[in-house]
């Protein structure tokens, strides 16, 4: 190459002694690779060391995860269903309040087990709200209205019946309506309730439109955070005492319950009048407030509003108008078809009493039950039965009860005609 020019002699000479020098290192340099390679295996066998440790950590956090679920649905409730389960994190309940009242005191889904002697899993079966289910904790069924129309009635099974008369007896009745309530209070009825209007010169009755209905599960939850429970509680208590109208199909071979609305009370649990008493507490306060002021007397008896007054000359339409602005801002309407303005030439009803001079069942009423006595008496009960009821002596003596409750005087002539007979 230094022959041909390529290079000089004294760059072969340097290439030379780089030749020798990198034979004398080649030991050193395998050497050096050799270590090389070990310490990449040892790397890699240390991040496999760190993730296996990595993994086998994460699945001990799976398994502990999924212990303290299993401990917290055993023990706890932390969701009842799509939009009703914001106040279950919130646990605190206002003791004084509930003390106070002489009512349990209940801040946790524990505490309401405890109470109702039930397991937390029990609890949260009755209590969950699900749009579709294959389970219904009610047997709903259609029945026609008087005024025409449907009414749906939802009659709990024996569990949920249980916890419900469990919540009435225990935390409902001991809270008072207000004095103008007189539906489903003891020592009220509707003979209370037509009292105040005996010999008025004026009657208006007026009616809330869906009445049960219009109270959803969330002024419930308010009803029960008022009286002092936990949100938590309360969203408990209200989901027990409340349910959705559902209506039954069939799915893939198999029978859903589907909500068709609202969260509500339902026609037909025990705890569903009081609930509407003490909710109705702020309309009833409103309504006889105004009512004093204008110089009218006001009851209520569940959804049907009375109103008297003496004065002939009374301002009806404005009273009208103010019950119609005070029911609407308590979220309750006025059904105007069965609004009634009654005056003394005709015949004045509060809840089916009349009540133009003395409290009284209505003549028609009376003349009709006189004819069946008086005609069963020859016949024989059988052929005054025209409607077939089932237990037809026993509707007679209903009747006579129903008159003597409202006037003992003319129950009292009925019940001496029936002798013998029933």
């Amino acid at each position: 190459m230094v022959g041909r020019g390529l290079i000089k002699p004294d760059e072969l000479v340097r290439i030379h002694e780089i030749g020798e020098k990198y034979d004398e290192l080649r030991p050193e340099l395998r050497g050096a690779h050799a270590i090389a390679q070990q310490a990449v295996e040892a790397n890699r066998e240390e991040r496999a060391r760190i993730k296996a440790e990595k993994k086998a950590a994460a699945e001990q956090r799976k398994r502990d995860h999924a212990a303290r679920v299993q401990e917290n649905k055993r023990t706890d409730i932390v969701f009842l269903g799509r939009g009703l389960s914001a106040g279950l994190a919130d646990r605190r309940s206002n003791v004084e309040r509930l003390q106070l009242n002489g009512l349990p005191i209940l801040s946790t889904p524990s505490d309401v087990a405890q109470a109702l002697k039930l397991e937390v899993r029990h609890l949260r079966w009755l209590a969950f709200h699900a749009e579709a289910s294959t389970v219904s904790h009610y047997i709903q069924f259609i029945v026609p209205k008087r005024s025409g129309g449907e009414r749906l009635l939802s009659a709990p099974h024996r569990k949920l019946a249980d916890v419900q008369h469990w919540i009435l007896e225990n935390i409902l009745n001991k809270i008072g309506p207000h004095s103008a309530a007189h539906g489903f209070v003891k020592g009220r009825s509707i003979r209370t309730n037509a009292a105040p209007h005996v010999e008025a010169a004026v009657v208006v009755n007026c009616d809330l439109t869906d009445f049960f209905p219009s109270i959803h599960v969330h002024r419930v939850i308010g009803l029960f955070k008022q009286i002092g429970y936990s949100p938590a509680v309360a969203t408990i208590l209200a989901l027990l005492v409340t349910e959705a109208p559902r209506r039954k199909v069939t799915y893939n071979k198999k029978a859903w319950f589907v909500a068709t609305g609202k969260r509500s009370l339902p026609q037909g649990a025990c705890t569903s009048p009081a609930i509407s008493n003490l909710i109705g507490r702020s309309l009833d306060a409103r309504l006889h407030g105004i009512s004093g002021k204008l110089g009218w007397t006001y009851t209520r008896y569940a959804d049907d509003l009375s109103f008297s007054t003496q004065n002939d000359q009374a301002q009806v339409g404005y009273l009208l108008a103010r019950i119609r602005h005070i029911t609407n801002d308590e979220n309750f309407s006025v059904n105007e078809k069965k609004t009634r303005v009654l005056r003394q030439a005709a015949r004045q009803n509060v809840t089916g009493i009349v009540v133009n001079k003395k409290l009284s069942v209505n003549r028609t009423t009376r003349r009709k039950l006189r004819a069946i006595i008086h005609n069963a008496k020859r016949d024989g009960l059988v052929r005054q039965n025209r409607v077939r009821r089932p237990n037809f002596a026993g509707w007679i003596g209903g009747m006579i009860s129903f008159v003597t409750m409202v006037n003992p005087e003319q129950g009292k002539k009925l019940r001496k005609q029936s002798e013998g007979l029933l």
